[in-house]
């Protein structure tokens, strides 16, 4: 099927399987919320579909911007029932920030964040402070994320904003799925932040740094190619999958049935023009794009 043309921008024609170009790649860096999981219940079909590739002889790295270790996010895809012949490796926006509250083991620390996060913190002693004492803040999501907005915080961003602390953002993401609904993340309070002249370091993707770590983690799992050409990352997200993996060089399949589901129209036939405009306003286009992740 030849690549859909729009007034907004050109878009390849959705992909029925990952098999029709897997032997393109090596590699995956493949997203795990929206694209493995939706929060409530694993993906069969995409299970098998990362699976299938290992047994080929290809890595696969679960790249994600939770906000705890990598070791936690085996834990809850165990409970997911996700299988473990999935993955090779998991890379975590967690992983990364907590190499961050090492480098400021001195400093006191304002967690912002649910209880639930406090995995980001295991094994480490950090001074913990309020955003009044604290020198710098970890944003790990809303303490509520269930009947809060960003917007609930305005007040204490401007305070922690009026001292010059810097926001290290556990988790770069908007919002997430959980079931049928969105959610919002710790992204939403940091883009806030950076409205209103804070500083912010995000932690996860789209940055440079989540893929650098996954890629090595590809190499050193299977041996294999660190080639950026021979990589593919997979995420349902135009901000931090399609993003990331523009800015990193490397190919993009898109997941249409996740976050953006409902601006695309239906999760299971998307809108080609609303695909397009989506794709022009990030100034791209991915790969492939498949409705879900199936062989």
């Amino acid at each position: 099927m030849s690549d859909i043309v729009t007034g907004a921008a050109r878009i390849p024609a959705p992909l029925e399987r990952l098999s029709a170009i897997a032997s393109d790649y090596d590699v995956l860096l493949c997203d795990v919320w929206g694209v493995v999981h939706n929060g409530v219940a694993a993906f069969a079909e995409a299970c098998d579909a990362l699976a299938r590739f290992r047994a080929q002889g290809g890595a696969v790295v679960l790249i994600t911007n939770a906000p705890r270790p990598s070791a936690w996010v085996v834990r809850m895809l165990d409970k997911l029932n996700v299988p473990r012949n999935v993955f090779d490796d998991i890379v975590s926006s967690g992983d990364v920030t907590r190499g961050v509250i090492a480098s400021r083991a001195q400093e006191r620390v304002f967690h912002l964040g649910p209880p639930r996060d406090k995995p980001l913190f295991e094994g480490m002693t950090p001074r913990f402070g309020t955003a009044e004492t604290a020198d710098y803040v970890v944003c790990s999501g809303l303490f509520d994320d269930e009947t809060e907005t960003a917007e609930t915080y305005r007040p204490m961003l401007e305070r922690m904003r009026a001292r010059d602390l810097l926001m290290v953002c556990a988790n770069p993401d908007i919002v997430v799925e959980r079931g049928d609904r969105l959610i919002y993340c710790a992204g939403a309070i940091a883009d806030l932040y950076a409205e209103l002249g804070g500083r912010v370091l995000y932690a996860g993707k789209p940055h440079r740094p989540i893929y650098e770590t996954a890629l090595g983690k590809a190499v050193a799992k299977r041996g294999a190619s660190a080639a950026l050409s021979r990589v593919l990352a997979i995420g349902d997200s135009v901000r931090t999958d399609f993003s990331g993996a523009k800015a990193f060089g490397v190919d993009c399949l898109f997941v249409t049935g996740g976050i953006h589901a409902e601006e695309l129209g239906s999760r299971d036939d998307p809108d080609p023009d609303a695909l397009a405009l989506i794709f022009a306003a990030s100034g791209g286009a991915p790969r492939a794009v498949m409705t879900r992740l199936v062989w």
